[in-house]
């Protein structure tokens, strides 16, 4: 049996390829309206419309009714606006998110935190990192608990 695709064979298919395309790129171009012979078909200005990134929103978690231990209160009251143990607070980041830490240190394994969350001071104040850390749980999920520094809380009236 004789191979059918020899070189000869390949150059011809390649040469009308090429002759195919040409010809017809040349009758796209000959054919083409002309961009003045009707005026009622201007091409359209584009329009650019800008659709904002989405934000991350945290579902709510469903309750869960668990008994709470009865808790020794602060041995004095705080002034208002000081953090202290059995004060809730609130982070302060400008709307960047606290890093809520596992343990005082900055090299610590962290989870995010948003302004709008509110923690209740349980423990505290660690001095470590050059920074007061204090450790915060949230009342609606006890596994959302860790240190935080104090500079990024802001304490605020009980809930």
């Amino acid at each position: 049996m004789k191979n059918i695709l020899n070189g000869k064979v390949l150059i011809a298919m390649l040469v009308i390829a090429v002759l195919l395309l040409c010809g017809s790129l040349a009758y796209i171009l000959v054919m083409r309206p002309a961009a003045d012979s009707n005026p009622e078909l201007a091409a359209a200005t584009p329009a650019l419309t800008i659709i904002p990134a989405p934000t991350s929103t945290p579902l709510p978690l469903p309750p869960t009714l668990t008994a709470i231990p009865p808790t020794q209160g602060p041995t004095s009251t705080p002034a208002p606006g000081q953090i202290a143990i059995g004060v809730y607070v609130q982070p302060n980041t400008g709307g960047v998110g606290l890093r809520i830490h596992t343990d005082p240190s900055l090299s610590a394994a962290f989870f995010s935190a948003f302004d709008s969350e509110v923690f209740l001071v349980d423990n505290g104040p660690e001095q470590a990192d050059g920074y007061t850390w204090w450790h915060l749980t949230a009342s609606y999920d006890a596994t959302r608990d860790g240190w935080a520094v104090q500079d990024y809380l802001t304490a605020i009236p009980s809930p």
